[in-house]
């Protein structure tokens, strides 16, 4: 059987009781990430940013300034 919001009856609930399903979800998949190992292709993806970073440690953006940047833009 596959599992859906319809066999699970999730669909039924409320949408207060859906929000705190997904936050309690989202914790318990948190919980267990660090177990899952990271694939060869994340492993060099992550190995490659922090290259990046290291070579150009001035090009990080702020999330002030990104925040920032976008409040201007929906203002526009």
């Amino acid at each position: 059987m596959t599992v859906s919001l319809r066999s699970l009856g999730i669909d039924r609930l409320g949408f207060e009781d859906r929000l705190t399903l997904v936050q309690e979800l989202w914790d318990n998949i948190a919980d267990h990430a660090a177990a899952m190992p990271l694939t060869e292709a994340q492993q060099a993806e992550l190995e490659r940013r922090i290259a990046e970073h290291e070579a150009n440690p001035d090009d990080a953006v702020s999330w002030e300034e990104i925040r920032e940047s976008i409040g201007q833009r929906l203002q526009a």
